[in-house]
């Protein structure tokens, strides 16, 4: 049965309600997971996105599949890569998991173009080879959410959106997305689509998370809202921050993110890892999960992107989308980490 999400437009408020796993709700026990449509497509998905931004990097073959049968036997569906990921790498894995697994149908397929080294940017030879590559590489016939990753301003819009639009009407593509776009240049694409009839944006993958407000929340939201984007926030931990793992100097020396995390280690820093742990004790659960599930309860989200480099890792990660914050934990996640 079809669902509304309270506080949501319609037109991007559809859930369908999929069962928990045993684990994820003897982890939380509270909430069933329920699937989400991203913006105004046929899209439904799991509210935790597996990234694929470290497989072939730091998570080799035997650890990729490991923590994707983890993810699924918890709920989940929806995979995010991009053909830049190691060099294609992430996309190969993944392709070869879901041939070993055969369960191509059904999982979500999420990938981006634009900034692999064989075919940089979003002309169109550029859009149509790398849509090819990436189709070889994942072992399918199409994308289900294809992304601009990168906003090329070398290219005109209409050429770009045109070579998509021939991909969707070729069955390559379902449906695409920006994933690097200010708001002005999601509307100039809104606008230069309906001018050329063809297919407009679905969906926004940006940065946003309790350290990083400003920006989604400063004018992407209202541009999201006018046109209906499902939104999928990238770099949902802050780059590990929100794990709760780094609270000192000490900490950032033991991680090679160290320079990208020092920026976070600040009094309102300390005060969003206070309130996490605070909140997560009161739900069993970890800090990391509960930055997740704040993210879960703004409008138009569908799903977080996240990342594992072990499976042990997926089940805080999967367990957000079962947890349901209060009015009162929501208030005071919001009133910590504004800047």
């Amino acid at each position: 049965m079809t669902q509304l999400i309270p506080g949501l437009p319609s037109t991007t408020a559809h859930y369908e309600v999929t069962p928990s796993t045993a684990e994820t709700a003897t982890v939380v026990g509270t909430i069933p997971v329920r699937r989400r449509q991203v913006g105004q497509s046929e899209l439904r998905v799991f509210p935790i996105a597996m990234s694929g931004n470290v497989f072939g990097f730091t998570a080799d073959r035997d650890a990729v599949h490991a923590i994707l049968d983890a993810y699924v036997s918890q709920g989940g569906n929806f995979v995010d890569t991009a053909d830049s990921y190691s060099d294609g790498q992430s996309e190969s894995l993944i392709g070869e998991w879901m041939h070993a697994r055969g369960n191509r149908s059904e999982i979500i397929v999420a990938t981006k173009v634009g900034k692999s080294a064989e075919n940089p940017g979003l002309g169109t030879v550029a859009v149509r080879r790398s849509v090819e590559a990436s189709l070889k590489r994942l072992r399918t016939s199409h994308i289900d959410l294809l992304y601009l990753h990168i906003d090329d301003p070398s290219v005109d819009f209409e050429e770009t959106l045109l070579a998509v639009d021939e991909l969707i009407r070729a069955g390559k593509v379902r449906y695409f997305g920006g994933s690097d776009h200010t708001g002005n240049r999601l509307m100039e694409a809104r606008i230069a689509s309906a001018q050329l009839g063809v297919a407009p944006m679905v969906a926004l993958q940006n940065q946003y998370n309790l350290m990083h407000r400003a920006e989604y929340e400063g004018g992407l939201a209202h541009v999201a809202r006018q046109q209906g984007l499902g939104v999928l926030p990238r770099y949902a931990l802050a780059s590990g921050f929100l794990t709760g793992k780094y609270r000192s100097k000490a900490d950032l020396q033991r991680s090679e993110r160290g320079g990208e995390l020092a920026q976070h280690l600040t009094r309102r820093g300390l005060r969003v890892l206070a309130s996490l742990d605070r909140i997560a004790a009161q739900h069993d659960a970890t800090p990391a999960s509960i930055a997740l599930a704040w993210l879960l309860t703004k409008p138009l989200v569908a799903a977080t992107v996240v990342s594992a480099s072990e499976p042990d890792q997926v089940s805080d990660l999967t367990a957000s989308a079962s947890i349901q914050l209060s009015r009162q934990q929501i208030t005071e996640l919001d009133r910590v980490s504004a800047t």
